[in-house]
Order: C-alpha cells, then sequence, then structure tokens
C-alpha cells in the first residue's frame, strides 16, 4: 500500500489512535453474518434488519469520492473500491474511502473510510470489514492548522504500533456471536496480513483501533516538546521505546515499497516483447525468489491481438522464460523455454488462470508433486518442486489474464506468507501491464507489417528485357505503415510499366491512400494507356475520390525491343539513369507536372533512348530529402552512389541505402526501384504479317513451329501452335480489312507471343455449351497458358500470351 504521499516519501512518525469502527462480517454467499453497534450507528441499519441481506445493500460500495473539505484535502484512490472486495475478486486486504447516505443521520452524506480483510479457514467468514466516520477524526484540540492535507486508509505491514494488543485482545468482544476459536482466527489474520492504518500527507501514519475516541497526537506533541527541551538545555534527548517499533514497523514498510518500486524502474524499458519478459523474471531472482517461471498464452506470444475468452484445459500456455539460481543447466532440460503445454483443472496453476487471482502454496507436497509432474512425460520435475514454497501470480490486462509467472522459493528460505502474496499480486500486476504494453506494441507492429506488405507488390525479379530489385524502409519503427509504393505491370509488345509514388503524409490514412491509387495504376497501365494519360486519369480520380491528400507519382514505360523509355512525372522527384557504356549517371531532365490531387493540370511525357544494361533508379523523397538540408544536396548524393559498380542488383540497392540513409534526420519512409534495362536482342524477335485469310492460320503454325525448333524450344511447339491457331483465327475472323501481324519474343526460358489487329473490340472469357460453335478459343489460352491479356491500340487491339516450359 501507498505510505505518505504518492510519490513521497515513507513517513517518519507514527502514532497509535483510537477511533470508533464499524466491524462487519461477510459470509460467503456475500450476506452480512455479523453487525456490530458502531456498524448500526455508522450506516444506520438495524442489526437485525442487517444479518442475512445483501452486504453491497448496506454499505457504500462505489470508488472514491472527491473530499473537498479542509484540512483533508482530496483522496487520491489508493487501493480498489469495497466492491471489488465484496465481490471476493481481490484475496489481500484491501482499504479506500466512499461518501454515503445514511438513514436518520442528520447529515445527509458520510465520509466512510474502510479496511476489508479476506478470511480464510473452514468457517464460513469470507470477508471481515473495519469502517469509520472521518469526520470523526475532525479535533481541533488534536490538529493543527494546515497539518493535513489528505487522510486515506491503509495497512501496517507489522504489529509493533502501540494498541495492536489492545485490538487482539478487544476484537473478540466485539464479535460476541462467534466462538472464541474463531475471533482468534480473525484476529490472528488482521496480525498477520497489516493493521488498519490512517495515511496522513504529512508523513504520519496513524494505526487505529476499534471502538475507542478519536485521533490522539498529544502524546507525539509532548514527546517533540521533550526533545526540544533537552536539545535547547544541551541534553541528549531520551528515545521513547516506542520509536524503536516504529523503526521496525518503517524499515519492513520501506523494504517492500524499495522491493516494487526497483521492480517498476527495471521493467518497461523496452516495448520487445521477448526483453519485457526477461526483465520482468530477472527483477525478482533472488531477490523476492529462487525460480521464476513465466508462461504467457500462445495468442500473446504469437502477436495474435488480445485473447479471447476465459483460459480452459486446453489453452495452450507458452514458457517463454526460466530464471533461477541453481546450477547452471539444471532446469534447462526439464522445463526449456519455448515450450508450450496445457495445465490440467487440478493443478494451482489452472486455479490462478481461471481465477485471475494469486495461489499460495506454502509447501508443495509429494502428493501436488507427483501431480505436476504427471504432466511432464519422460522428464522428472519433482526433485526441483517438492517441498519448495510456491507463488503462482497472474499477469493481467483488462481482467484479462495473459500469463503467470511461478515463483519457488528454496527449502532454506522462508516459505510465502500471505503478505508474500500481497507482494506478488502487486508486482504481477505491474507486470502485466507492462506486458500488454509490449503485447500491443507487438501486435500493432505485426498488423503494420502485414498491412505494408500487403499493400506494396511483391514484383518479380525477371521481367521481359529487365532485371528489377527493389526496396522499402518505414520512416520510424514506432510508424511503420506509410504512403510511399512502387510496382511493376506487364505491359502488351513486351514491354514493362515501372512506377513509384509517394502518398504526402504519414500513418493509415495515407496508406489507404496509397493502396488505392496503386490499384488504379495497374488498372489503367493493364489498359495500356500512355503515360501522360495515365497521370490525366489518376488525378481525375484523386479528385472524385474526395480525399484531401496529395500524392507524388513517376510513371515510365520500357519497350525493350525499341530500346525506349517513356516517362510521365507528376511532381515527384527525377529518376537517375546510369550509362552501360561509360558508366555515367544523371538526372533525368523532365517536366515536372503537378502532384497528383492538385486537378486541372496537364501531364507531359518524353521518350529517352536507352542502351542494354543501362540502369534507371527511380525513388521517393524520403531517400534524399533531410530535415534542415538543401535537397540538391540528398539528389547529388544519390546520383554519385547510383553510378557505383556493383556484382548484383540487390548490391547495388543496398550500396545506395547505405550512401543516404546514414545521414541523419531522416523520418519519411522510402521506396526505392532499380531497374536494369538488358533489351531483348533482334534475334529474339520474330514477326510475320497475316493476309485476312483463313488459310493463313496453317500458315501462322508452321511459321510458330520452325521459330521454335530455331530457338530449341521443341517442349513448346505443340501448346504454342495451338493457341496461335486459336487468336490467329479470331483475328481473321474480326478485323476490318486491314493485316494481321504475329509476333514471337524469347525471353529467358519463357516464349511470349502476340497477335494484333485493327479491331478495337476486346475479346472475352465466354462460357461455352455443347452445341455452342464459337466461344472456346479464350477459354483455352487462360487454361494453357501461363499468362495471358488484351488491350487496345491506338490502331485496334493486342492479344498475347506467355508459355512457361513444362516443369519435369
Amino acid at each position: 500500500m501507498d505510505q505518505g504521499t504518492p510519490g513521497g516519501p515513507v513517513a517518519q512518525h507514527a502514532v497509535a489512535g483510537r477511533i470508533p469502527l464499524a466491524v462487519v462480517v461477510i459470509d460467503r454467499a456475500g450476506l452480512v453474518s455479523h453487525w456490530s453497534t458502531g456498524a448500526r450507528r455508522l450506516f444506520g441499519y438495524a442489526k437485525e434488519d442487517a444479518v442475512g441481506a445483501p452486504a453491497g445493500d448496506l454499505m457504500p460500495v462505489a470508488g472514491a469520492i472527491p473530499d473537498e473539505r479542509e484540512p483533508y484535502g482530496t483522496y487520491d484512490g489508493l487501493g480498489p473500491d469495497l466492491e471489488t472486495s465484496l465481490d471476493g475478486r481481490i484475496s489481500y486486504p484491501a482499504a479506500g474511502r466512499a461518501r454515503l447516505s445514511v438513514p436518520g443521520r442528520e447529515q445527509s452524506r458520510v465520509d466512510v473510510l474502510w479496511w476489508a480483510y479476506p478470511l480464510v479457514g473452514p468457517g464460513p467468514e469470507r470477508l471481515l470489514v473495519l469502517a469509520a466516520d472521518a469526520d470523526r477524526l475532525v479535533d481541533a484540540d488534536s490538529l493543527e492548522p494546515g497539518q493535513v492535507e489528505r487522510i486515506a486508509p491503509a495497512f501496517a505491514l507489522h504489529t509493533d504500533f502501540p494498541g495492536a494488543d489492545e485490538l487482539a485482545g478487544r476484537l473478540p468482544e466485539i464479535l460476541p456471536s462467534m466462538s472464541v476459536g474463531e475471533s482468534s482466527r480473525i484476529v490472528a489474520q488482521i496480525l498477520e496480513l497489516g493493521y488498519p492504518v490512517l495515511e496522513f500527507s504529512k508523513h504520519d501514519r496513524v494505526p487505529v483501533t476499534p471502538d475507542w475516541g478519536v485521533a490522539r497526537r498529544t502524546e507525539r506533541k509532548e514527546r517533540r516538546r521533550r526533545e526540544a527541551e533537552a536539545v535547547a538545555a544541551g541534553r541528549t534527548p531520551v528515545p521513547d521505546a516506542a520509536d524503536d517499533g516504529e523503526d521496525i514497523e518503517y524499515a519492513a514498510v520501506r523494504e517492500r515499497l524499495e522491493f516494487l518500486n526497483e521492480v517498476s524502474g527495471r521493467i518497461g524499458s523496452s516495448l520487445d516483447l521477448s526483453q519485457t519478459i526477461l526483465e520482468v523474471s530477472r527483477a525478482v531472482v533472488p531477490r523476492f525468489t529462487d525460480v521464476a517461471g513465466t508462461y504467457l498464452r500462445e495468442q500473446v506470444v504469437a502477436g495474435e491481438g488480445f485473447p479471447e475468452g476465459p483460459p480452459d484445459e486446453t489453452t495452450l500456455w507458452h514458457r517463454v522464460a526460466v530464471e533461477h539460481t541453481d546450477e547452471p543447466g539444471r532446469w534447462d532440460d526439464v522445463v526449456p523455454v519455448g515450450e508450450s503445454m496445457p495445465f490440467p483443472a487440478h493443478t494451482p496453476f489452472f486455479q490462478c488462470m481461471t481465477s485471475g487471482d494469486p495461489v499460495l502454496v506454502p509447501r508443495i507436497s509429494e502428493e501436488m508433486g507427483n501431480a505436476i509432474a504427471s504432466q511432464f512425460e519422460k522428464r522428472d520435475i519433482r526433485p526441483l518442486i517438492n517441498h519448495r514454497s510456491m507463488l503462482v501470480v497472474p499477469l493481467k490486462a483488462r481482467n484479462v489474464v495473459l500469463g503467470f509467472m511461478i515463483l519457488l522459493r528454496h527449502r532454506e528460505r522462508p516459505v510465502f506468507n500471505d503478505m508474500d502474496r500481497v507482494t506478488g499480486a502487486e508486482l504481477a500486476a505491474r507486470a502485466g501491464l507492462v506486458l500488454d504494453n509490449a503485447r500491443m506494441y507487438t501486435y500493432q507492429e505485426s498488423v503494420a507489417d502485414t498491412l505494408q506488405d500487403s499493400m506494396l507488390p511483391h514484383i518479380e525479379p525477371r521481367m521481359t528485357g529487365c532485371d528489377i530489385a527493389t526496396r522499402y524502409l518505414p520512416g520510424t519503427l514506432l510508424g511503420r505503415v506509410g504512403g510511399d509504393w512502387f510496382d511493376s505491370v506487364k505491359l502488351p509488345g513486351s514491354r514493362t510499366a515501372l512506377v513509384v509514388g509517394d502518398v504526402m503524409g504519414h500513418g493509415l490514412n495515407s496508406a489507404a491512400m496509397m493502396g488505392q491509387l496503386r490499384t488504379a495504376v495497374q488498372t489503367m497501365a493493364a489498359l495500356d494507356l500512355p503515360p501522360a494519360q495515365l497521370l490525366r486519369n489518376l488525378d481525375d480520380l484523386a479528385q472524385r475520390l474526395g480525399e484531401h491528400y496529395l500524392a507524388t507519382c513517376l510513371y515510365a514505360v520500357y519497350d525493350p525491343i525499341a530500346g525506349e523509355l517513356q516517362l510521365a512525372n507528376a511532381g515527384h522527384i527525377p529518376p537517375v539513369l546510369v550509362r552501360a557504356t561509360d558508366g555515367r549517371s544523371e538526372l533525368l531532365d523532365l517536366p515536372t507536372g503537378a502532384p497528383i490531387g492538385v486537378g486541372g493540370v496537364p501531364f507531359e511525357a518524353v521518350g529517352v533512348r536507352v542502351t542494354p544494361g543501362d540502369r534507371l533508379l527511380m525513388c521517393t523523397d524520403g531517400l534524399v530529402e533531410v530535415r534542415g538540408e538543401d535537397i540538391g544536396v540528398g539528389l547529388a548524393t544519390l546520383t554519385e552512389s547510383a553510378a557505383h559498380p556493383a556484382a548484383s542488383m540487390d548490391d547495388a540497392c543496398d550500396t545506395i541505402i547505405r550512401a543516404l540513409n546514414t545521414r541523419g534526420g531522416r523520418k519519411d519512409d522510402v521506396a526505392l526501384l532499380m531497374a536494369r534495362l538488358n533489351g531483348v536482342a533482334e534475334q529474339d524477335v520474330a514477326r510475320w504479317g497475316l493476309a485476312l485469310d483463313p488459310s493463313e492460320v496453317s500458315r501462322a503454325r508452321e511459321l510458330v513451329r520452325g521459330q521454335l525448333r530455331a530457338w530449341s524450344r521443341d517442349a513448346l511447339v505443340e501448346t504454342a501452335e495451338l493457341l496461335v491457331s486459336e487468336l490467329v483465327t479470331n483475328a481473321v475472323r474480326h478485323s476490318r480489312g486491314g493485316r494481321v501481324e504475329l509476333r514471337l519474343v524469347r525471353s529467358g526460358p519463357t516464349l511470349i507471343c502476340e497477335v494484333e489487329d485493327d479491331d478495337h473490340t476486346l475479346p472475352t472469357l465466354l462460357n461455352a455449351g455443347p452445341g455452342d460453335e464459337f466461344g472456346r478459343g479464350l477459354r483455352i489460352v487462360s487454361v494453357l497458358a501461363k499468362e495471358w491479356g488484351t488491350s487496345r491500340t491506338s490502331t485496334g487491339k493486342t492479344v498475347w500470351f506467355e508459355l512457361a516450359p513444362p516443369r519435369r
């Protein structure tokens, strides 16, 4: 429990106080079984009306309420509310403060302090509640003006205060309905679990004993007066015997608080889930325990989000850490980290994870050790656990058990007691919060990575006539999703479209906008729109989407047969072209254009001649732009680093990233696309013009057969002949009077076939019935070809397909 003011030092003085207390005992059904005279006076209900009634109907169960009256200030929320204790949701002492209306009292509302002690044992009693009227603490003769700012109930961990013996002696008197044995058992638990105390912000802790007057401070004031007189007279003050007890008490309190503060300071330094688990385990060994094993639900370890539903006997728990003081390796073979297992209902682990409360086993018996060991096939865990003291504490977040810690002490060490259970519960609460933060970060990081991966295409490293390498770097570790993208699209005529874009801004909104624009670019590129027209349509689409986002985009079409690039720019940084002949690199001078989303701005395409081996580099401004530095410096570095020779495309990309990413100040995402423009050799292209005559279909088959055998592609002959026959037949049937052109392109092991005619109507797949004469051609192509497609040209249309060699 908190001592003194929040964040302040531990109290330095303590005196005994007496205040009339209400004493209430609650059974396991939540009904009142004892109602003292003090309870009748404080809460206003007679004993005959209270006994047997639900406790929550008679006492304040709401959380703490502000108290703006001087001299107490406001209560700052120490401890849970009383309802949590009444419901049995906590198994350790709790204290709090609340305001309630009392029947028959002159004051309409009463400020109540309460202490709740969970009771254990064979009897029906489950909870002892002590309560007091805070107004009775106000005594003008004993409180100095401005001396107290805040008052709150709490617990002392030991019972060395004056008045402890009185409590032990008098509590049975105020529980007359119980036997001497029952009342003695309750008194023993109170003395062990913690003595009721009032916490004052001026570092004064006032123990309260039941059923006597108001808090006394005159003894302390008198002692201080005598000490001051002794010092003034040059004498050494005689220490009060009570001070020794107070020093012992505060030393114990300070030790536990220092331990919890130390644990809090050592955990949570990282948002990495694995690191956080290690921090939690190492924080408690060996100071609090000798062995600490941490288990988490598999959903938490896998980063699948918040676990749904309560755990049961089928729930798998992943052992994520085992920290101990035994000899090295003793635990590794028996309980290795990384193992997943369920826990049966008869184990204390199952009880902890289902109830969400700590489970204390003072000593693990032979019987319990055998039951636990039965879960470990061919491994005898009994020598590691038998006769040791065990405490199992849940790791919870938002009332859901994420995992639990198994704490074991050696036989030579004092067994865990109820106050250790309180400390363990507080430790687990802090650790659970830190683990949940790490879990949430891990989950969000996984979601961000999945989202980004789904939006960024997995580009084939080899397209017709060019090789491609890409890189993507998130702007920050905490913002892994951005609006940068790259893409490549296969076009008719063995051409390839290369795209790099950047939605201005960051985060999920920018990523969502990027996804829409990227999809639109892919769709319009497949229609074989010219670069300038594609950007014009993309700008119109951005206007219709109604999103207030701007984006830059660089769109290039590479024709490996003609050896030409067609490029159009919408506000993007220019690309770099590295010439293969002399290794010289240059920024291409393109019309910049306005960003996508501005609206009403024309775009212009530029043609650039390239030779085989040239490299085209396209990137977003996150690579070259650094806050506080002119972008020209980054562009110059980009141009220089792009010219460095490299063994591979990947090595070339890494060289560029190293050259520019080592500069400090980068906050934006980076998308990088490099294409080596290999071209298509003249001997790898064959083309023929065909007349509009059905007999040309058989001639087309003969031409394809002969060319493939000349290229040593005999395995593709049969399929290629069939598909070419279907496409040429359609072209001859639907052409308007012009010529039909057939072209074959050899690109590595694959074959590309294109049939072009002057009909602008694009063919579509049809479901041909048994009696239909037409509609089967494209169905055959779609089944046998690796890829196929259609697109309009300036003079008509092109239908193409790609064949790969059969698998052996």
